[in-house]
């Protein structure tokens, strides 16, 4: 077991363990200077952070130093393994964290690039900016790249070849003779023998384009049906050929949605806030890498906007990031950005809103986190605030410190029962669960089963004089809502507040009714 002889900040480590998410993701650990000290991904953030701080016996001498050393730890979730494989490569090489095996070169991960030709070609390249083109990357896999090039080779028939330099005005290459073999096989379309227009070429690597920006659907969907035409005709050879090909289009998909080529530099900002406090994340991103991904909170004085909190807030953090970015990505328009942005932009599609919707996810992440962890350091402070949140949205009149749930249910409209669940101070108080056999409603009616248990619970309260509940919650829509207010307000007198969890199609709580 680790103690504070081991690692003096343990407390505060547990207290992180155990909000951490089990999603994947990139975590950094970091020392009481403030240094990052090593950079890791995860397919699961808990399970893998948790792995260190537990069985210290086991590790290997190299774990246990660093285990000594971790003061804090920051995480960045990610929508897939991929991006976590990817975003840890690139935050290695620019943090060099001490336990790190060092990156000897940039030959990690592959790019694709279009060369900027009259007739281009598609090319693999491990180095960025070597030749003039359009980039799309990086990628996980070389293998999946090169299986890719096979296929888009059937699919759009460019070449591969070097040809002599094109006459640009004509848009036709010198003639030559015959075309190669790789014409012959149906892969390519002989732009050197003049077998295709400029205007035909070009449509081809259109179509190509489409495919390696991830917009292949039509070409997915051809292909399908040409697979179950083969199935259909017992021609399984050739289905299963067609099937490898899909699995590859699918493969591709890989594309990291948070390193890209696109995006050069540019800071992102997001926020969500409550009633307290304001949640800010920032991503900076410098020549397609993410190089910083960090959260802060700020308590409101007067109950500001999240864009005038966002005001307040950029300014600090583009001068403590050391910021150049000119652009700053944020979710709506803020006034008076820091003049060295000289652009904002609210993404709509696109790379950029993949990485606000990145930095909003972690935001939501630290927003859960700081709350969860609150609540396990002070779980009644956590429980009031919640209430108060209650109370505000509601507009009670007084604290609801206790609440009372009520549900029906039936089989088949046989053996109806109610369920009646009490919290007190925003914790589950067991002690005064109720459940209640239906005596007068036969069949399945909901409206009178809930006015029938409400009548028999709150009358026999009423006559033993004991405390109502600040809040009553009826687990159906209007109909439960207005059948729970003629008996308490009508019937019985009673002033207790009523709300209804109003349900769609498929049984899921749509909405909360309150008036």
């Amino acid at each position: 077991m680790i103690d504070k002889n081991i690692n003096p900040f343990i407390d505060h480590i547990r207290l992180l363990l155990k909000t951490l998410p089990q999603t994947p993701g990139v975590y950094q650990h970091i020392d009481i200077t403030g240094t990052v000290i090593y950079v890791g991904k995860a397919r699961n953030l808990k399970r893998r952070i948790t792995s260190y701080f537990t069985r210290y016996d086991d590790h290997t001498p190299k774990i246990k130093m660093l285990v000594r050393s971790v003061c804090d730890i920051r995480i960045t979730v990610t929508p897939t393994e991929v991006d976590a494989l990817l975003l840890e490569n690139n935050l290695i090489k620019q943090l060099k964290p001490r336990y790190n095996s060092t990156l000897k070169d940039d030959r990690s991960y592959p790019y694709l690039v279009l060369t900027d030709e009259d007739f281009p070609r598609m090319l693999f390249t491990h180095k960025r900016e070597t030749m003039q083109g359009e980039y799309f990357g990086p990628y996980p896999n070389s293998r999946i790249l090169h299986e890719l090039q096979d296929l888009t080779h059937k699919l759009f028939p460019y070449r591969s070849c070097r040809l002599p330099l094109v006459d640009s005005r004509s848009k036709v290459h010198p003639y030559r003779y015959r075309p190669c073999i790789n014409y012959q096989m149906g892969l390519c379309c002989a732009p050197c023998c003049n077998k295709v227009t400029y205007e035909e070429y070009d449509h081809i690597i259109q179509q190509l384009r489409r495919v390696l920006k991830g917009d292949f659907g039509d070409v997915l969907q051809e292909m399908k049906q040409q697979m179950f035409a083969h199935a259909d005709k017992l021609e399984f050879e050739q289905a299963e050929a067609l099937r490898r090909k899909i699995g590859l289009l699918e493969a591709y998909q890989s594309r990291s949605a948070v390193v890209g080529i696109h995006v050069k530099d540019v800071d992102v900002y997001s926020i969500v806030s409550d009633e307290r406090t304001a949640y800010i994340n920032m991503l900076r991103i410098k020549n397609g890498n993410i190089i910083h991904s960090g959260n802060t909170q700020l308590t409101k004085q007067l109950d500001e906007s999240d864009a005038e909190m966002l005001a307040i807030t950029i300014p600090h953090l583009h001068r403590r990031t050391e910021s150049t970015a000119q652009e700053a990505i944020v979710p709506f328009p803020i006034p008076d950005l820091p003049k060295e942005y000289i652009k904002q932009t609210v993404p709509t599609r696109g790379d950029k809103l993949q990485l606000l919707e990145l930095s909003q996810r972690n935001v939501r992440l630290h927003r859960h986190q700081y709350l969860q962890q609150k609540m396990l350091v002070d779980p009644d402070e956590h429980s009031r605030q919640l209430l108060e949140r209650i109370q505000k949205t509601l507009q009670l009149p007084e604290l609801p410190r206790n609440i009372e749930c009520f549900d029906n249910s039936n089989i088949s409209g046989a053996y109806p029962v109610a369920g009646m669940v009490r919290f007190t101070d925003g914790k589950p108080n067991k002690s005064e669960y109720r459940k209640f056999n239906i005596k007068t409603v036969e069949g399945p009616d909901d409206c009178a089963s809930m006015a029938e248990v409400i009548r028999r619970r709150y009358k026999r309260l009423k006559e033993e004089g004991k405390e109502m509940p600040q809040l009553l919650i009826v687990d159906g829509g209007a109909g439960q809502m207005e059948m729970a207010r003629r008996v308490l307000h009508d019937e019985l007198k009673l002033n207790i507040p009523i709300a209804g969890l109003a349900k769609d199609d498929h049984h899921h709580t749509r909405e909360l009714l309150y008036g």
